[in-house]
């Protein structure tokens, strides 16, 4: 580990990479080939954090969110990215009890994983995948004097609050608050996806104000290029080329608001439109039975799709859907609004009218928010877009422009590195600091 004394270099591309880097350990139970948002980002994020002169391991679980393949190399090398897995495959993903069960057994299997002192690193970072799992970070910290990380994808008890799963006032629900104010304050850094995210951490929590920061997901550019529909198989394959599609991508969880599309659907049922529903989770069957209640044609589910092809399926659509449900804003954030960005498609975000999106999406000139609930407003912007070709590429070519000057893996992976730096600096208790880097677009 860096000692009091050695110089830590900024993570800046102008400079040579430390003679010593710092060993970044990151915990998360989702990472390819997982399909899950999370675990594609950590990946990516794993990648791009070498040019910034850190050498990474991740532990992380056998695939059981989203997938392809049940099974995975238990270690897994590539340059000074190390990936190791647990042994053991997942149980009952697709129920709620399977789910939090998987996420018990994985948490114990980290800590086991924390007691090798080689694996623990100079500095950890641990994802809220499972929720739970920053409490191991507290505890490496208490007890070996680790430093660690937050990188707090969704906010629980929050969670479980909205949905309606646990009431606020409950004992859990109190004592998990509390556990997490303790895991926050004993962090060296707490990262968060918005703005929104962090007031609800601050309002809980206002000690650990000066220690959060904002960094958004992101998408990768050159991965995800423009292309034509009349050029791509995807839209081919799947008869999309000659029809109006709007896209809903990702993860149907409870967090989403997939009511209002449907009832903008409704609203298009003789128009010439096509719903595109790509991707799987704990509303994909609640949502084939009210289409076929409703006798809604105008729709195609698929499944996730594998990343490699990940470039034409979002780019089959004309326009792109974001949507969080009502009390979701600030305990969820979309990372499907980023790649949509990249495929420069035109954005219709559902959310609720204080919600960062609506500040982003003007911002970048590159769609339209609409309250949940209102899918008749969506219907009618939707019937816009038909009506105006000119403006649906404008958008796209707008929003692409923004998503390039702000939220690309470099830029990104440069803010993470800051955090990285300054984290092991704080620990080390050094009197200088590295050049800044802005935490926020």
């Amino acid at each position: 580990m860096t000692r009091r004394g050695t110089t830590v270099p900024a993570p800046a591309r102008s400079l040579e990479l430390p003679p010593t880097q710092v060993q970044f350990s990151i915990l998360t139970q989702f990472f390819p080939p997982d399909f899950a948002a999370t675990g594609q980002l950590i990946e990516e994020l794993s990648r791009n954090l070498q040019p910034e002169g850190l050498s990474v391991q991740v532990f992380t679980g056998q695939p059981g969110y989203a997938f392809s393949r049940s099974q995975a190399p238990a270690i897994e090398r590539s340059h000074q990215l190390l990936v190791r897995r647990s042994r053991t495959a997942q149980l009952f993903p697709n129920r709620i009890r399977g789910k939090a069960l998987n996420g018990l057994m994985f948490v114990l299997r980290s800590a086991l994983y924390l007691l090798r002192s080689r694996n623990r690193g100079d500095l950890l970072m641990l994802t809220t995948a499972p929720p739970f799992l920053p409490i191991l970070g507290f505890l490496a910290n208490w007890l070996f004097g680790i430093p660690y990380i937050c990188l707090l994808y969704d906010l629980y008890p929050d969670v479980a609050v909205e949905l309606n799963i646990k009431p606020a006032n409950h004992w859990i629900v109190r004592a998990w608050d509390a556990v997490n104010r303790r895991v926050w304050k004993r962090a060296t850094r707490i990262i968060v996806l918005s703005s929104s995210m962090k007031a609800r951490i601050v309002a809980k929590c206002p000690e650990v104000a000066d220690k959060i920061a904002i960094i958004h997901s992101w998408a990768d550019p050159s991965l995800i290029t423009p292309i034509p529909k009349h050029e791509n198989w995807f839209a081919q394959e799947h008869d999309l080329v000659d029809k109006f599609v709007v896209l809903y991508s990702g993860n149907m969880g409870r967090c989403h608001d997939i009511e209002t599309i449907v009832a903008a659907a409704q609203e298009l049922r003789d128009d010439p439109v096509q719903f595109l529903v790509i991707g799987s989770g704990a509303q994909r069957d609640q949502l084939i039975e009210k289409l076929d209640r409703l006798n809604l044609h105008n729709f195609k589910l698929l499944p996730y799709q594998d990343k490699a092809d990940l470039p034409f399926s979002l780019t089959a659509c004309d326009l792109s859907l974001v949507s969080v449900k009502p009390g979701m804003e600030g305990i969820v954030a979309p990372s499907k609004l980023y790649s949509a960005l990249a495929a420069s498609r035109p954005i219709a975000a559902i959310c609720e009218e204080h919600s960062y999106l609506r500040s982003m999406l003007d911002e970048a000139e590159c769609g339209a928010c609409f309250s949940n609930g209102d899918g008749v407003g969506l219907a009618n912007f939707i019937r816009s877009l038909v009506a105006n070709p000119k403006l649906v590429e404008q958008m796209g070519r707008s929003g692409r422009r923004y998503m390039k000057a702000r939220f690309t893996p470099e830029i990104i992976a440069r803010q993470y590195a800051n955090v990285v730096y300054q984290s092991v600096l704080d620990h080390e208790d050094l009197k200088y600091s590295l050049p800044s880097v802005p935490s926020e677009a």
